[in-house]
């Protein structure tokens, strides 16, 4: 029971940080359930299965909140799912020596690379009207979905930073869009699991538990993201992700206790340095914008008491 009320608790904390950040419920859960010893392709398939109703009720949530660009998800959303549909029947294929350690790279790599995004940047708001086309998220769309099926996360990772740097959509939109189109890639990816594995090593029990955690969250991910900034949130969830497959990989390789120790202290110590740097950028930020906007309000009052003097 223990067990389950655990993976409830994953599945609602994963679907908190995708639905704010728009990326890492897959990579998050995967991460947690390989750390507890679930053979690669059966985690996949266990969060692919069950992100088919979180990703389901965090678009709808998404939609009534106005920031799905439905064209936008179409066109992403269903090259992604072919590559979802290739990436499962590949992990599939794969001995589970050979996978874990795999998997845990790509996780791993995801992992750093939300981390050193959001500590460094945060989410840009840069703006365009130029459409997005078809040429360019097909692909992106193909990729994104390969890698999530195969590695167990990556269609917000991939696909949300680069919709982000178009600059063709508001950042909620590039956030609600990837959500909303995750669903035909969980839908693709949990059919090629099915194929490939016909079930074996998938505790529905476990993907109740990830569902159940994940339906409840994905309406308050509008909310949580209005108390945790994104910079910070992403930073701290990258260096969980980092942390966790960093274990992984080094228990695989059976290192010593004393490198594994080590080994994570100093991760836990840059991971501590990044949040501390977030929070201190997105101090300053904030104080940059009150003074911002002080000076105008200052600039409109002048100009009025001009206008009334005149």
């Amino acid at each position: 029971m223990q067990t389950i009320i655990l993976l409830a608790l994953v599945g609602l904390g994963a679907q908190l940080v995708d639905g704010a950040l728009g990326m890492a419920y897959g990579v998050t859960s995967t991460s947690l359930l390989l750390a507890v010893g679930l053979a690669p392709a059966a985690a996949s398939a266990s969060v692919h299965l069950a992100e088919v109703g979180t990703t389901l009720a965090s678009g709808l949530s998404h939609w009534r909140f106005g920031n799905v660009d439905w064209r936008a998800a179409l066109k992403i959303g269903i090259p992604g799912a072919v590559g979802a549909f290739a990436g499962a029947t590949f992990l599939s294929g794969l001995a589970t020596d050979i996978a874990k350690p795999y998997t845990s790279a790509i996780l791993l790599a995801l992992g750093i690379y939300v981390l050193v995004r959001f500590t460094i940047k945060g989410l840009p708001g840069r703006r365009s009207d130029k459409p997005l086309t078809l040429k360019f998220l097909a692909p992106l769309g193909l990729v994104g979905g390969f890698l999530d099926a195969s590695g167990g996360g990556g269609w917000g990772p991939v696909g949300t930073p680069a919709l982000l740097s178009s600059g063709r959509l508001e950042p909620r939109k590039v956030i609600g869009t990837i959500d909303a189109s995750e669903f035909l890639v969980a839908i693709a990816a949990s059919i090629g699991f099915f194929i490939g594995l016909s079930g074996a090593g998938v505790d529905l029990t476990w993907v109740i538990a990830l569902l159940a955690g994940g339906v409840i969250a994905a309406p308050l991910a509008a909310w949580i993201v209005r108390l945790i900034p994104a910079r910070i949130l992403g930073s701290a969830v990258g260096g969980l992700i980092v942390l966790t497959n960093v274990r992984t990989i080094l228990t695989s390789l059976e290192v010593s206790d004393e490198v594994l120790g080590l080994s994570l202290a100093a991760i836990a110590f840059i991971w501590a340095v990044a949040v501390a740097w977030s929070i201190s950028e997105h101090r300053k930020a904030v104080a940059a914008g009150l003074a911002e906007k002080d000076a105008a309000t200052k600039a409109d009052e002048a100009r009025e008491a001009a206008l009334v003097t005149d």
